[in-house]
């Protein structure tokens, strides 16, 4: 009797050895195999990197665009054995625009413009600098650097005396 138990006991073990065996074979290809394929098609979309974990990709970093980020989506939803991909990939923000400096003979007008009501304040202008000297009341100051400033020249160089 024994005997009979034991057996039947060890032919249930083997076959539910055999059963998770098969079944593991079955899973699909490896997270690192995925992991591989992923990075070699996403290498031509610069700032992706990939981590794949039970099969689902995580792709993160920094692209130029939207239509960079989209890209790299499909494709990676595209690669077979991946079972989603989550998308944290950012887009870069915009270069400033560039700085615009007003060119010697215009500025030089228009410096000229605006110190003209502020008797005793001459001023010169050298490859975008515009240099402020003489005297000024110290009421006056701030409203003729800022009306001196927004002419956008390089550079501002108060060298005025306060009366």
């Amino acid at each position: 009797m024994k005997t009979k138990s034991l057996r039947l006991l060890l032919c249930a073990l083997l076959l539910t050895a055999s059963v998770s065996f098969l079944t593991s074979c079955k899973s699909g290809p490896k997270d690192t195999d995925l992991t591989a394929t992923l990075q070699q098609k996403l290498s031509t979309i610069p700032g992706v990197s990939v981590a794949v974990k039970d099969g689902v990709a995580t792709l993160s970093g920094e692209v130029k665009d939207e239509a960079a980020k989209a890209t790299a989506e499909s494709e990676a939803k595209a690669v077979e054995g991946v079972k989603s991909v989550v998308n944290s990939l950012t887009v870069a923000p915009p270069p400033p625009p560039p700085v615009v400096i007003s060119p010697d003979d215009a500025l030089i007008k228009s410096v000229t413009d605006a110190i003209k009501d502020f008797s005793g304040v001459k001023a010169d202008v050298k490859e975008g600098v515009v240099t402020l000297t003489g005297e000024i009341k110290r009421t006056s100051l701030p409203k003729l650097i800022m009306a001196v400033q927004a002419l956008k020249p390089k550079k501002v160089e108060n060298k005025l005396t306060i009366k």
